[in-house]
């Protein structure tokens, strides 16, 4: 965790899920207390993201659009971690399996088996000389050589403990001069207050945070629609975010459930409310979670 919170890095990242493949440039500096991050995608749409401290900004140059958000109103949907908590060792078995080789740096290599059918292992490259997370695969239900790889997230290359540029805070900010800008509202509030109660999530899962965050107005959607209702879950490895917003009669949609790599998604008709379940958890856990929501008011 403190290798990726307070190490200088840089390097290209690849993602390898559900038969696509995708490739960022990524660096981090740590200075005098300062973080300062971007990622730039190599393929497909151009989207660079850049953060300093808590302020993200995700950028579309061809569309000349730019969302600003505070990091905590972000989604926690990203399946290779770059720390464990502590508590996910509560529902899985840690492993060693040796040392091996990422991006020319010698790593030690760790299984995190679930005790249930409730979440995903992960194999984890933890770079020997920092710590850092050099390399996270997310495996799919089997034992050994059979077992497959739903995701994968690796460094290509990587250089770590550089000094950072003396222009690392300019170079964490975009130039927006011609952009359409975005700013999304959010608040952090409850599930109670909002009305809604919580039966019992699966086991290990725990709530972490909830937020009202608004939305784009669209040419089908009018001013006066509610923000939708994110709670985000975790049991210290896999995330889920539940979505709550209200049936809008005038939007054409429909129950159903999908995955890609490790990524669920379930969509799921509440009386009049749409309750949407993402993560990189199995479907059927992704159903119970948002099975046990219940309206109190």
């Amino acid at each position: 965790h403190d290798a990726a919170r307070r190490g200088n890095y840089r390097g290209t990242m690849v993602l390898a899920a559900g038969g696509a493949m995708s490739s960022s440039r990524v660096w981090h500096y740590f200075l005098g207390q300062q973080t300062y991050e971007r990622m730039e995608a190599l393929d497909g749409r151009q989207q660079r993201v850049y953060r300093v401290n808590d302020e993200v900004h995700t950028v579309w140059p061809q569309e000349r659009v730019a969302l600003v958000e505070r990091r905590d109103a972000l989604s926690a949907l990203f399946t290779t971690p770059q720390a464990v908590d502590p508590r996910a060792l509560e529902h899985y078995d840690l492993k060693r399996e040796g040392l091996s080789r990422v991006a020319g740096r010698e790593a030690q290599v760790f299984v995190l088996e679930p005790r249930d059918d409730l979440r995903y292992a992960q194999r984890l490259w933890a770079d020997r000389a920092t710590g850092l997370m050099l390399r996270a695969d997310v495996l799919g239900p089997g034992s050994g050589a059979l077992r497959p790889v739903l995701e994968s997230a690796a460094f290509s290359e990587i250089e770590i403990g550089m000094k950072p540029p003396a222009d690392a805070h300019s170079q964490a900010v975009p130039r927006l001069e011609g952009f359409r800008v975005q700013r999304p509202q959010s608040q952090r509030t409850q599930l109670d207050a909002e009305g809604w109660t919580l039966a019992s999530a699966p086991v290990g899962f725990r709530l972490t945070g909830c937020m009202k965050r608004a939305i784009e107005v669209r040419a089908d959607r009018s001013p006066g629609d509610e923000p939708v209702l994110q709670a985000m879950f975790t049991d210290g490895l896999a995330h889920i975010s539940l979505f709550i917003e209200p049936h809008d009669p005038r939007r054409l949609r429909h129950e159903m459930q999908a995955h890609q790599g490790a990524t669920s998604t379930v969509v799921m008709r509440r009386d009049d409310h749409w309750i949407t379940a993402v993560g990189d958890a199995p479907v059927a856990t992704l159903r119970q979670l948002a099975s046990a929501l219940e309206r109190r008011r």
